[in-house]
């Protein structure tokens, strides 16, 4: 049996276990798990090679394990070269201009066509003239094609190539063979190398998600057809755009709706060409957060996946304005100038750039070829639930793009401050921003609907309840409230640190209010209410403790839930009608299994708001809020108190923050 395979430490009651050990002892130890071609390209000759493998043993022994043979090649094994003797190929410029690719398939026909095909015995193949080690020739070469037979299909498996023309030629030989014999082949092994002349469809198992990267799209109706394809797809393979918690929100999949632009070539990326590009669109994103964080998902802020230029940086932004004082407006003949400008400012807070919501990894890296691509990928947006929500975004990035490259933004950067997570974390503030983006490209000729991005508006921030008494109507809202990544800890598996989630915040908003006369309290507390500029209608927002985590920040604080909200006449102190909102079931119903559709998740969201559980009649603070002279019954008060008073606004004035005490 292999190293790794020992019988005592198998757990037959696992199926997988049996099956992996069961396909081992079918198989049997003597029967072999593949064979092997060891090839390689000559660059001195420009022809494959082949010769074999001398080892120690006469048979060749895999490493243990259950990988692919292609992966568990004894490569160690083979006979060692000095360095001076490698074959060392440089990556190949991406700014070099390539030749259209050739047909390979012809070219493999006819390098093939002297031999006669037969289906009794093995063809009789001529063996190509080999060069001496004056011609350069490496006599053993250190890749080969893996051939295995692995669940009822015939598997080969592609050594690495350093370009893609061998790449190409090795799969169609592969392909006229298979013809030949009539035989289906799955392909696997190393990548092709990367080459702008291929468009690669790219489908990677992530934690909890399915990503999948597609090709470029070259027009707007390629670009229609490939995302619709790629949502209808996805639905028939019975894979999900969206999911729902447990306490029924309705949320994306946690995966991110990554945008990338560039152009056909490196060369013709239109942020190498006009740097000033780039610059436009860093600065409009940071006048107007509506872009940031209406298609984002949960995790914002500084420690998320794609933090803001100014989250959690307040030098930033005077650092950015001497690097945009160095950007030349029109076409640069300098691609790299880019790169140098913004390498160290469009990064996170530990320096790394593709955690940024401009990542330019691929821009003009000096790392590697790899990194010279000329494109910009967008990574603050998520994916959403409808493949038409998601070309409203591509639409939105293409108008911009349009707009700035016939008209540059220069404007000067805005010091947001605490407002920034503060105000622009209501949804109100939000929709008004993107308002305004609507009108800004409509002037510029891009006429765009506000209408065409309600479902955002809905979608990322669900409405929870209303409430109405007389024309005064409540509405709560979900808000965005940015999780902090804390310190470390240890766990059972190492180091690690917690993302605390246990914060939540919601948006107030009150229309038909008369000034002076009503205020609105929760849980006792007066929340500051904002005129939106309407006559009589108010805004705010509410940050509470929805859960009491071990690892949290502030872990001592217990749980504000549930909320209740108290609609109060100031002019009478009394209080006319509230309501209750819970985090979860409110009769204290523990849920073990996911919402299996949108149904019940509605019925889960529904239930845990009640327009009722308010302080009805004359409003009074809980009996250990102040003191009262003489003999009070049980229960009751002397006239009716005076509503919460108003707190100062503090360095979040339009949030109600219940973790700070009065």
């Amino acid at each position: 049996l292999p190293d790794n395979l020992a019988l005592d430490q198998v757990d037959l009651k696992d199926d997988l276990e049996r099956r992996r050990l069961a396909n081992v002892l079918s198989r049997g130890l003597d029967t072999p798990a593949g064979y092997i071609l060891p090839v390689g390209w000559n660059w001195q000759v420009g022809c494959w090679y082949s010769a074999p493998w001398p080892l120690r043993r006469e048979r060749l022994y895999l490493i243990p394990g259950d990988s692919p043979i292609g992966l568990r090649l004894p490569l160690n094994s083979l006979p060692w070269q000095a360095e001076d003797e490698l074959e060392w190929v440089g990556e190949t410029d991406p700014f070099e201009p390539r030749p259209p690719l050739p047909d390979f398939h012809g070219e493999v026909a006819a390098r093939y066509s002297h031999i006669e095909p037969t289906f009794d015995a093995h063809p009789e193949i001529r063996p190509q003239p080999t060069a001496d080690r004056a011609r350069g020739e490496v006599s053993v070469p250190h890749t080969a094609v893996s051939i295995e037979v692995r669940g009822g299909c015939l598997h080969v498996f592609l050594p690495p190539l350093d370009r893609l023309e061998h790449a190409l030629d090795l799969i169609a030989a592969v392909e006229q063979s298979a013809a030949a014999l009539a035989l289906p082949v799955a392909v696997e092994g190393y990548a092709p190398a990367s080459d702008g002349r291929l468009e690669k469809l790219l489908v990677t198992p992530d934690p909890g998600v399915i990503e999948v990267n597609i090709h470029p799209a070259r027009t707007w109706d390629e670009l229609v057809a490939r995302t619709t394809t790629l949502y209808e797809e996805a639905r028939l393979s019975r894979l999900g755009t969206e999911k729902f918690m447990l306490d029924g929100r309705h949320t994306g999949t946690g995966g991110g709706n990554h945008v990338t632009l560039g152009g056909p070539t490196p060369a013709d990326s239109p942020f190498l060409r006009r740097p000033d590009l780039l610059k436009s669109l860093v600065t409009y994103w940071q006048h107007h957060p509506s872009l940031s964080y209406l298609f984002s998902g949960l995790f914002v802020g500084p420690t998320s996946q794609a933090p803001r230029v100014d989250e959690g940086k307040p030098e930033a932004m005077y650092e950015l304005e001497i690097a945009f004082s160095q950007v030349p407006f029109g076409g640069a003949d300098q691609p790299w100038l880019v790169d140098r400008l913004f390498r160290n400012l469009l990064a996170d807070l530990t320096g790394n750039t593709h955690r940024s919501e401009f990542c330019i990894d691929k821009l003009y890296s000096p790392d590697s070829s790899s990194g010279r691509q000329g494109l910009l990928e967008f990574r603050a947006f998520e994916m959403p639930p409808h493949a038409r929500m998601s070309l409203a975004q591509m639409l939105l990035l293409r108008a911009l793009v349009a707009r700035f490259w016939s008209t540059p933004y220069d404007k000067p950067l805005v010091r947001w401050g605490t407002e920034l997570h503060d105000r622009w974390m209501l949804p109100h503030y939000l929709w008004q921003d993107l308002k305004e983006v609507a009108e800004d490209l409509t002037e510029a000729g891009y006429p765009f609907q506000l209408d065409w991005f309600a479902p955002f508006l809905e979608f990322r921030f669900p409405r929870h309840g209303t409430f109405r008494v007389g024309g005064i109507e409540v509405e709560l809202r979900a808000a965005i409230e940015p999780w902090p990544v804390l310190g470390e800890e240890a766990t059972r598996a190492g180091t690690a640190r917690f993302v605390d989630s246990s914060v939540e915040r919601l948006q107030i908003t009150a229309t038909g209010l008369t000034d002076g006369r009503y205020a609105l309290a929760c849980n006792g507390r007066r929340v500051p209410l904002k005129s939106t500029g309407r006559h009589g209608e108010y805004v705010a927002g509410v940050r509470y403790r929805a859960w009491q985590p071990p690892s949290a920040l502030h872990p001592t604080i217990a749980p504000h839930t549930p909320l209740v909200f108290d609609l109060i006449d100031l002019w009478n102190n009394r209080a006319l009608a509230g309501c209750t909102y819970h985090v979860m079931h409110p009769g204290g119903r523990n849920y073990e299994h996911f919402p299996v559709n949108a149904n019940e998740a509605e019925a889960r969201r529904h239930i845990r708001f009640q327009d009722m559980g308010f302080n009805i009649g004359h409003y009074a603070p809980p009996p250990w809020v102040g003191t009262v002279s003489g003999f009070v019954p049980a229960g009751t008060y002397v006239g009716p108190m005076a509503p919460p008073a108003e707190e100062a606004p503090g360095e979040y004035p339009y949030t109600l923050d219940l973790r700070r005490t009065r």
